[in-house]
């Protein structure tokens, strides 16, 4: 089961916000050219990709379920708990992409991070902290 071959209900305004398609999203991502907010908005998609197809896999169990006709009360509550734990994640991954994506410029805003590579960061240990006597100069004794 992989994210990246699955359409989801927000590629569309995925699309529109990065100027690409999904595949094209993604391949940026896996050659290192993809800026913060882009990886994060292709992680909650990959994790909302995964939770419609689960949705899509639960509302199929209990369609066959339902077409066998033999199920106790007890199956029934536990076919909707199922469904409604599908329902809310994926409505969080759509909140917290649409979020995501509200907080970008327009497409038309030169201004606005759109594609590009990310800034490279490098870091540098911390100096070794100096002892209690550093840099204490001693008395000569005479």
């Amino acid at each position: 089961m992989s994210g990246i071959d699955t359409s989801t209900s927000r590629d569309a305004a995925l699309q529109e916000a990065f100027g690409a398609e999904v595949a094209a999203l993604y391949a940026q991502a896996a050659r290192g050219e993809a800026y913060a907010v882009l990886q994060s908005a292709l992680e909650l998609r990959s994790f909302l990709a995964v939770a419609e197809e689960h949705l899509e896999r639960v509302h199929n169990i209990a369609e066959s379920d339902s077409q066998m006709g033999e199920q106790s009360r007890a199956d029934l509550d536990r076919l909707d708990q199922w469904i409604e734990a599908a329902v809310a994640s994926c409505d969080l991954y759509e909140s917290a992409l649409d979020e995501l994506l509200l907080t970008l410029p327009p497409p038309s805003d030169p201004h606005g991070p759109r594609a590009g590579p990310r800034p490279k960061v490098t870091a540098t240990a911390p100096s070794a902290r100096a002892g209690p006597h550093a840099g204490a100069v001693q008395a000569r004794r005479l």
